[in-house]
């Protein structure tokens, strides 16, 4: 009887040390157990447009199925990663603002070893296509950009936190601009912007580009610009660590950086 508890204690202890050795960084996916086939995925609008591009990819080359959800970095949109997770939503991968996902570590809801960067973001422009490409080169120019427009969006997530509560103050503008300005929630402020519901609109880049019948104004001034890090991280409770790890190795990857970079965002891969 004692030898067999033996026995199964240190099969006991082997099997928590290797879980734990999937969770560090390098660790040699061929060491690990089978991956089930599927990855419970949620990606913040920045770094969709490339994620959706990459996905299949992956799919294609691991069998393993991604499930996607999306939702925005911060705020409390029902939609948002944060509201989610917080009414119980469960998912193996978290990729979103850097700064919303080191939250979500400090609350223990995200494993800080497994923390990746992905890719950096400026905040554009958008205006409805066949529009004319307002001027924004200049401090100058923009704030007469944004004091001429009828009406302005943006986004409930993190670009749009830093449009109204700190580049309004900045530019000394808030009284004029915030009874015209609209934060579109659950939706890309582009697409907001192709349907005329609003003249300009500010987000992501990245959130921009892919979305038929708005037209990219450009970036806004590098006096005004708040770059923003997008990362990934593999959730505490995460079913599946052994995908969730491939998948972060894959999205991190030099192989992934054209299709990032393609999406207007500037990748991390190979600048660590």
């Amino acid at each position: 009887m004692r030898k067999r508890r033996r026995v199964t204690l240190v099969l006991v202890v082997a099997t928590a040390l290797a879980t734990c050795a999937l969770l560090l960084p390098g660790a040699p996916l061929a060491a690990q157990t089978e991956a089930p086939a599927e990855v419970a995925v949620v990606t913040s609008g920045g770094l969709a447009a490339a994620y959706d591009r990459l996905a299949p990819r992956f799919e294609a080359e691991t069998g393993i199925r991604l499930v996607t959800a999306y939702g925005a970095s911060t705020g409390g949109a029902p939609d948002s990663i944060p509201v989610r997770l917080a009414r119980g939503e469960r998912f193996d991968v978290l990729i979103m603002s850097q700064a919303g996902l080191d939250a979500l570590a400090a609350q223990g809801l995200v494993l800080p070893a497994t923390r990746r960067d992905l890719a950096r973001s400026s905040i554009g422009m958008a205006v409805r296509e066949g529009a004319p490409l307002p001027d924004i080169g200049t401090p100058e120019a923009f704030a007469a950009t944004l004091l001429a427009a009828e009406s302005i969006g943006y986004s409930a997530s993190v670009s749009g936190t830093y449009i109204s509560t700190e580049l309004y103050p900045r530019l000394g503008l808030t009284e004029e601009l915030a009874p015209k300005s609209r934060r579109i929630v659950s939706e890309r402020v582009a697409a907001v912007v192709a349907r005329g519901e609003v003249e300009i609109g500010f987000q992501q880049v990245s959130e921009i580009l892919s979305i038929a019948g708005a037209a990219y104004a450009g970036p806004i001034p590098d006096e005004y610009q708040r770059v923003t890090t997008f990362s990934t991280g593999i959730a505490t409770d995460a079913e599946n660590p052994v995908g969730a790890r491939a998948l972060i190795d894959f999205l991190s990857s030099d192989a992934a950086a054209p299709t990032i970079a393609a999406s207007g965002l500037q990748p991390a891969a190979g600048q660590r």
